[in-house]
Order: C-alpha cells, then structure tokens, then sequence
C-alpha cells in the first residue's frame, strides 16, 4: 500500500529535525565527562558545541539551493545521512579534534535538512492543511530541547558520554530507509547557477556571527576574538545583503522579506527563539546551581514544559488557530509566553516544584501556539518555487535567535548579580529574576511583529470549518448540487 506523500514527508523531517535540535542540547550535559575523557580543560571542551552550532550556520544558507539543485528527497536523505554517519563517527572519536571535526560534519548534515526538509513539507501540503502539519513539528521543536538534559544526564550517567551520539544512530537510519522506500523521487527545478559570492559573505557573516554570540559569555564580549569575530560577522551580513539585492537570482533572497506576513512570522519566530531557548537555559541551572538538582532530575522537572507544548500545539491545530484567526492566535501565544517567563521572576529557592511544574507546563501551552501559528501562516504568500530560499531564511533566524537567548541568558546572569554568588557557586536569584524578566521583555518585540500579520492575507491557511466540510462531503456523495456561490463584486448581479 503506497503511503501518502505527506506522511512520507512528515516522518522523515521531523526525525531529522528531532535528531537536530536534540543535539543542540544534549551535548552541554556531557561536556565535563568529555573534557575529563580527553584530559583537556574546560575552556577547550566548549569547542564541542560551538563547533557544531557554527557549522549550522555555514551550511544553511546554501540549503535552499541544494534542494532546488539536486531534488528535495535526494537532498534531504544526503542530510539525514551526513548527520547519521558523522554521529557515529563522533562516538568513536579517540581526542577531542577528531570529535570537533565529526561536529562540524554533523552540522553540515543538520544545516541542510532543516530547510531542504520544511521546503517539502510546504509543497506537500496545500496552506489549509499547514496546521496540521506545523502540529507535528512543533513536537520536534518543543521535545527536542527538553528531552536533550534529560536524555544525555541519564545517558552520560548509566552508559557513557559516547551513547548520547550512538543514540542518533538508529532514528538517522529508520529515517534514511523510510525515505529511500516512501518518498516520491521530486525532480530537480531548474536552478540558476550557483551564487558563489552570496554564499561565501552569507556562510563567513552567520558563522562568524554564531561564534561570537556562542562565545561571548565565556570569553567575555570585548575580548578580540569575539569583538572582532562579531564586528567582522555584521560587517559581511551586511555586505551579504547588498550584493544579494543586486542579483536576479541571490542565494540569500532578502527581497522575500518585503512580503509583510512573511517578514512578521520570521520575526515573531526569530524573537521567540531569543526568549524560549534563552528561559530553558536558565531554567536549567536554577534547577542544577540554585535548587542542587542532578541533572536527571531537572531534565525531569522541566519536561512538563515539553508536555505543554505538545498539548498546545494540538489546541492549535484543531481549534485555536481557527477560531482565532492567525493574527490574534499569534498575539496570544507570544503574550502568554512572555506573561509566563515573567512570572518565573517570582521563583525563589524553595518555591514549591509542583507550582514551578504548573507554571513551566503553561509556559509549553503558550509556546506550542506560537510554533504551530508562525509556521503555518508564514508561508502563505510564498510560492512553491521561492519556498526553499524562504525556508533557508526563516531558520537561519531561528538559529541564530537560539544561540542569541543562551547568550544573553549567561550574560544577564554574570552581569545582574556583579560577580555575587549563593554559597553553592550560583548567582543568587536576583540574577536569575533579571534573566527571566529581560527574556519576556524581549519576546514583547515578537508580540509587536505578531499585530502585523494580516489575517487576509493568511486566509488560505485557515483550515475550513469541519461542520461545513462534512456537509460538503455528503452532498457530493449523494449527487446534490452545492448551492452557487455568492456573485463578485466585479460581477453585476442579474436581475
């Protein structure tokens, strides 16, 4: 029995996108074990994670051109693949080089699947059916950075640092022989030649742009390599952005940012990328530094969170994003995150976890329906075949809103607290209410871009009423005619 196109779709990039994010966060939890494995201070280990968050930031730029280049199934297994192999190969890695060059590959696979594969998915599925669809990922997208402290403290505490890469291992290979088996072989589009200049200024600008923003909380943000880094960084986006507005093909199509409702979903999604990943960071060491939690344990506690965002994006899909309409669906969700980050501010050591659950659970409900109403409504105004340059641009801002939030989380922490800490090490909890308050101001920025979106021009993603669909459906089955439709006003009514 054939299997739908969309299920097809769908199950191979969101275990790619799974397989992606988690990797973003698992890694942090067995950064001491590996520095201590290789005998290599902890100053040089953090070159494990930010080898690979660089490498996303290369790589994606060229991947909506590779995926109009090759064909998207033949793009997307190539990534998913990529990723697989350097998985394994960081599991056997025998010194920390070998294991920050294995990264750098596995960002190479990580940065083309995001956007080759959101790029299918919109031509799988008409705008009407994106809320289902943008349903599905928000799981990746909510599980993901939640299970990744759960799954690598249990792991690097029960097996050993080198499972938390063997663990991709078999997902990449269900993911790989699904898609060989079930995806439709997309022909390649015809493509314009490769823009070599865009994607050098593009590739050198976002990763010099990650490395300074990864770094800069540790090295501190005047230190040469990261002012330099992010200076040059700005510079070549910069650049980047002028030549790309000169070339009738860019690799890097910035004029899609002149379409209103695909600017504001990118930005709402980029801003909220800031607060989100930003407030799981620093929720993860309130639990660890603040409350002395292992870090099982405040995995645990904090994947309520994840719960939430799987029950919301289910609110979304199926009634919310209907009944509200994308704009005010989008302004809720981006408020209520805020009002539940800001709330976090009122935490206190001995605050009672079953309370900090609740509040991390409606933090979820708020996140998933900014997940499901950015993805859906985004797009609608994009083609098919501009979808894999828009798809390329929406999750470099998600990417680069993510490292941005864990940035300004550790430095708002340093910064508020002056250097002060609790007995245990930690910054006291004025440092924590200051992270928490300046990421919920932050995400207002998103709430701004939210009250531009057009719920006009999003209305072909509003899925239709179901009442109305099921009496459409039985009058075909019964041979009734459907009553004619209303006359245009460009059509003179007849008399």
């Amino acid at each position: 029995m054939a299997i739908s196109q969309k299920v097809a779709v769908g199950v191979v990039y969101v275990a790619g996108l799974f397989l992606s994010t988690l990797d973003t966060t698992i890694v942090n939890v067995a950064l001491p074990t590996i520095g201590r494995a290789f005998s290599v201070p902890s100053t040089a280990v953090d070159a494990v994670s930010v080898s690979y968050l660089v490498s996303l930031a290369v790589f994606v730029p060229a991947s909506g051109w590779l995926g109009d280049r090759f064909g998207g199934k033949r793009t997307l297994l190539t990534a998913v693949a990529v990723f697989t192999a350097a998985s394994a190969l960081c599991g056997t890695a025998s010194s920390l080089g070998e294991l920050v060059a294995f990264r750098v590959l596995q960002g190479v696979g990580g940065g083309m699947l995001a956007s080759v594969g959101m790029a299918m998915l919109l031509r799988a599925f008409p705008p009407a059916e994106r809320v289902r669809a943008s349903a599905v990922l928000s799981i990746a997208n909510g599980l993901a950075p939640t299970l990744g402290p759960v799954l690598g403290g249990l792991l690097v505490t029960e097996v050993s640092w080198r499972a938390i890469f063997y663990v991709n291992v078999p997902i990449g290979l269900f993911a790989t022989v699904f898609g060989v088996l079930c995806l439709r072989n997309e022909p390649a589009r015809p493509t314009e030649r490769f823009d070599l200049a865009g994607f050098l200024l593009a590739a050198s600008g976002f990763g010099l742009v990650m490395y300074g923003v990864s770094e800069g909380p540790q090295q501190g943000w005047t230190t040469a390599p990261v002012a330099v880094g992010l200076a040059c960084g700005v510079v070549l986006v910069a650049a980047m952005v002028v030549v790309e507005l000169r070339k009738e093909s860019p690799m890097i199509n910035v004029r899609l940012l002149t379409n209103r409702l695909f600017a504001s979903g990118s930005t709402v999604m980029t801003v909220h990328s800031v607060a989100f990943l930003g407030t799981l960071f620093t929720i993860t060491l309130y639990f660890q530094d603040e409350r002395g939690m292992t870090p099982l344990a405040s995995g645990l506690s904090t994947f309520p969170e994840a719960m939430g965002v799987v029950i919301g994006s289910q609110l979304a899909s199926r009634l919310l994003y209907r009944r509200l309409r994308p704009r005010r669906h989008l302004m809720l969700g981006t408020a209520g995150t805020s009002a539940a980050i800001a709330l976090m501010s009122l935490w206190h050591q001995d605050t009672d976890l079953w309370l900090v659950r609740l509040l991390l659970f409606c933090l979820g409900l708020a996140v998933g329906q900014v997940f499901v109403g950015t993805q859906s409504a985004s797009f609608a105004m994009v083609t098919s075949a501009s979808s894999g340059r828009a798809s390329t641009l929406f999750n470099v801002g998600r990417r680069l809103g993510g490292a941005l939030g864990v940035a300004v989380a550790t430095t708002v922490l340093v910064t508020a607290t002056g250097g002060r800490a609790t007995a245990g090490g930690a910054p006291d909890m004025s440092g924590y209410r200051a992270a928490f308050l300046t990421a919920a101001a932050l995400n207002l920025l998103g709430l701004y871009a939210a009250t531009r979106v057009s719920d006009a021009d999003a209305a072909s993603t509003i899925p239709p009423r179901r009442a109305s669909t099921k009496r459409a459906t039985r009058s075909r089955q019964k041979g009734d005619s459907l009553p004619p439709p209303p006359p245009s006003p460009d059509q003179p009514t007849q008399h």
